[in-house]
């Protein structure tokens, strides 16, 4: 059965975490996903997931300066100790509200120093969650949506997986980013199964439900889980007014 995480970054988020962490469980979600919940009481938090018995399965470091346009902390070498700190942030934070994941997010970066700051900050990141048995996600993103973003292809993020060399490090495949700056998303996951943490899901071009767009999710899905993929499918999209209302797609699973 197609199991499918609703990501409270995008979905619910006229309600409070812990409220949309009940909505997503009344709408049949089997787990949730969020951005940055770190302005909310963990214990809250951890209290609507037991309560719901949805798996909590993961969160993102922090952006960094908004202002500044900054998208994440890890690969910029001016940013080191901010990055560091982001990371000691999300992994705390984690462990507290049972996460079983943590995206660090890249920033805009490039060049040979920002890689070798990349591949520090997880080293170092990978280390520490694991001690607590927690995984780390890194995911390419397009640079249409956010240029001069560090990591921006499948294979790039292979690469960094093959530097970093720690067993809990793995690859968030976000169909819709690896869609716009490459496409062939079946031969991909195929190729990079062994590495792939966690998949996500939006319509392509406009990042909405995923029952619309160029990308046949119906038979993507179908397709990936063939290849032997078991975990979730993260709904990371943006909904075209309030997302109960916009859930056919669902439904139709």
């Amino acid at each position: 059965m197609t199991k499918f995480s609703a990501n409270l970054g995008f979905l619910w988020t006229d309600l409070a975490l812990t409220d949309a962490i009940h909505a997503a469980a009344a709408a049949g979600f089997a787990a949730v996903e969020c951005h940055f919940p770190y302005d909310q009481d963990a214990g809250a938090v951890r209290a609507a997931l037991q309560e719901t018995g949805l798996p909590m399965l993961g969160l993102n470091t922090i952006r960094g300066d908004l202002e500044a346009g900054e998208f994440g902390l890890s690969a910029v070498p001016g940013r080191y100790g901010a990055g560091r700190a982001a990371i000691d942030q999300a992994i705390a934070y984690a462990i507290q509200i049972g996460a079983q994941n943590v995206h660090v997010m890249a920033g805009k970066a490039s060049g040979s120093e920002a890689r070798t700051t990349y591949v520090e900050q997880l080293s170092y990141a990978a280390d520490k969650a694991g001690e607590a048995g927690i995984g780390l996600l890194i995911e390419p993103i397009n640079t249409r949506d956010v240029p001069g973003y560090h990591l921006s292809s499948v294979e790039d993020g292979a690469d960094v997986i093959a530097l970093v060399n720690r067993p809990n490090l793995r690859l968030m495949f976000d169909c819709y980013h690896t869609q716009i700056m490459q496409g062939d998303l079946t031969r991909r996951v195929e190729a990079h199964l062994n590495i792939i943490g966690h998949i996500q899901i939006a319509s392509v071009p406009a990042r909405g439900a995923p029952d619309a767009g160029e990308v046949a999710y119906d038979r993507l899905l179908p397709a990936i889980e063939a290849l032997g993929y078991d975990g979730y499918f993260g709904a990371e999209y943006k909904p075209d007014g309030p997302t109960g209302d916009g859930l056919d797609w669902l439904k139709a699973y």
